[in-house]
């Protein structure tokens, strides 16, 4: 049992902060949302004042971020500062690679353990705790973080240095945006040449076709029961935070002067599914764009 401050109580947070309570840590949580701490400490945390007061002795600090800056913000102006020699820091935000390497160094320049732990698995599994996290940072940080990351995931990778998580998450998030378009223009055809739904994902997914997106979250109604195709769209992973990370990966790729025209492609058509106010609808939505009744 440890003590572990978390900071960043949104959809994912709050599942992962939980989950650590499940696992038998004490967590001292801090959002600026007053709900979204109270929907935790109904869990078993423990609400703190500010995300100083929630890292301050904590053998462990998570942070769930909505981006770059605020990831800087928080760590340069309230952790660095609050957090004891031996904590092991964890930042499991999707952002950019510069700041996510700034962040990095600075917590080595003070001598302190550093990862970048960005996620894959959605609301749900974070709920769940069954999260891929894909881990940047040296070997003895990343063993240091491997028990916390494993209390909210099912699998936890250390994919390199520092950035790497993050350049794992980029990368993974811009072949699942462009491989959903693909998939949803296919499912499209397939019905205008007549072809059943069912019938197609029968076929498709036994063959060299197959794909996590047409198995697992199907973005035509019916094969998959559980896709958010079956929920009006809705839960799941938002328009908005796949046109987040597809503008990360543009800018990634623009950094390291990478071809990516399948990726960019796809950021063109979520931001038009987003500017067509679908932006809170799940990013499997699409399909809907691409058959005229976004």
């Amino acid at each position: 049992m440890a003590d572990v401050g978390f900071i960043g109580l949104g959809n994912m947070g709050s599942g992962m902060a939980a989950n650590l309570v499940k696992a038998g840590h004490r967590v001292r949580a801090f959002d600026l949302n007053a709900a979204a701490v109270a929907r935790v400490v109904a869990e078993g945390a423990t609400a703190a004042a500010s995300a100083a007061e929630a890292a301050a002795g904590a053998d462990a600090v998570v942070t769930m971020l909505p981006a770059g800056v605020h990831v800087r913000q928080v760590y340069g102006e309230q952790l660095f500062g609050a957090v004891r020699p031996d904590v092991i820091l964890m930042d499991c935000s999707t952002i950019d690679l510069d700041s996510a390497r700034a962040v990095a160094a600075d917590a080595a320049a003070r001598g302190l353990a550093f990862v970048d732990a960005p996620v894959s698995g959605g609301v749900a599994a974070a709920t769940g705790g069954t999260l891929t996290f894909m881990v940047g940072g040296e070997a003895d940080a990343f063993r240091a973080a491997e028990p916390y990351l494993s209390a909210m995931g099912k699998a936890v990778i250390h994919a390199g240095g520092a950035g790497a998580g993050q350049a794992a998450k980029i990368c993974n998030n811009m072949l699942l945006g462009a491989s959903m378009v693909a998939t949803a223009e296919t499912f499209l055809l397939a019905q205008k040449l007549g072809l059943d739904a069912q019938t197609f994902f029968d076929i498709s997914s036994k063959a060299s076709g197959q794909c996590w997106s047409m198995t697992s979250y199907c973005p035509m109604p019916g094969p998959v029961p559980a896709a958010p195709s079956n929920r009006d769209y809705e839960g799941g992973f938002a328009t908005a935070l796949m046109l987040k990370d597809l503008k990360l990966a543009m800018e990634a790729a623009q950094g390291a002067g990478a071809s990516v025209p399948m990726g960019a492609l796809a950021e063109s058509l979520y931001q038009m599914l987003a500017n067509a106010g679908a932006g809170g609808k799940d990013f499997s939505a699409i399909i809907r764009m691409l058959d005229g009744k976004a």
